[in-house]
C-alpha cells in the first residue's frame, strides 16, 4: 500500500514538472519576446494542473508532490517516517523525471544544466515567503476539495508577487534545475532556494501551531 501511495507521488510529481517547464518553454516561444504574456501563461498552467493533480491524486496518496509538505506532515503524524522517506524519493525523482519529459517533448536534450540566474536576497526571501503561504494554506484546508483550489490559487499568486516567482518545493528546484528553458534554475543557485523553502517550511509550521484550533484567543 506504501509502494502504491509512493508511485502516486512520483507520477504526480513528474506530471507537475512536465507542466510547470513545458509550459515555460511553450509560452517562451510563442509570447515573441514579451515576458509578462509569458510568465501569465506558465501561471494559468501550473494553477490548472495544480488544482486537478491534487483532486486526483488527493485520495490516493495525500497528493503532497512536495518534500516540505510531506516533512510537515511527518512531523503532525499523518504519515509515519518510512512514508516520508519514501515519498521524499518519489517526489525527487518525479520532478526530475518531469524535467527530462518537458525537454524530450519540445525536442530539447533530456538532461540540460540551467543558465538561468535565480540568486539573492530578494529571491530567497520569496521563497521563505511562498513556502510558508503554502504550509499553513494546504494543512488548514479542511478537505482536498478545498486544498487543490487555495493551494492552486497561492501558487498562482505567489507567482507574481514574489521576486522567485514561488518555486516553494524543493524537488521541483531541482527539477527544474535540469532545463535550460524559462522555468529553470542555475544548478548553483539550487541550494539556496532549498535552504529558503525549508526554513519558510519552519515558519508556516509555527503559524499552523498559532493558530490551531482551540489555541486561538480573541
Amino acid at each position: 500500500m506504501t509502494a502504491r501511495k509512493a508511485f502516486a507521488e512520483f507520477l504526480g510529481s513528474l506530471l507537475l514538472a512536465a507542466c510547470v517547464i513545458g509550459s515555460g518553454i511553450m509560452a517562451e516561444r510563442l509570447a515573441g519576446g514579451n515576458a509578462a504574456i509569458a510568465l501569465l501563461a506558465n501561471t494559468l498552467a501550473t494553477v490548472l494542473v495544480l488544482a486537478t493533480l491534487i483532486t486526483t491524486f488527493g485520495p490516493l496518496s495525500g497528493a503532497h508532490f512536495n518534500p516540505i509538505v510531506s516533512a510537515v506532515a511527518w512531523f503532525h503524524r499523518q504519515i509515519d517516517a518510512q512514508t516520508a522517506g519514501l515519498y521524499l524519493l518519489a517526489q525527487i525523482a518525479g520532478c526530475c523525471a518531469g524535467a527530462m519529459l518537458a525537454n524530450a517533448m519540445f525536442e530539447l536534450p533530456l538532461l540540460q544544466a540551467s543558465g538561468h540566474l535565480r540568486s539573492g536576497n530578494a529571491q530567497w526571501l520569496s521563497e521563505a515567503v511562498a513556502s510558508a503561504g503554502l504550509i499553513f494554506i494546504a494543512f488548514r484546508s479542511p478537505t482536498i476539495s478545498d486544498a487543490a483550489w487555495r493551494v492552486a490559487l497561492w501558487i498562482g499568486a505567489a507567482y507574481w508577487f514574489t521576486a522567485s516567482t514561488s518555486f516553494a518545493n524543493p524537488a521541483i528546484t531541482l527539477g527544474r534545475s535540469l532545463s535550460d528553458t524559462f522555468a529553470g534554475i542555475r544548478p548553483a543557485d539550487v541550494s539556496g532556494f532549498i535552504g529558503a523553502q525549508v526554513v519558510g517550511a519552519m515558519i508556516g509550521a509555527g503559524m499552523l501551531r498559532l493558530f490551531a484550533e482551540g489555541k486561538v484567543t480573541a
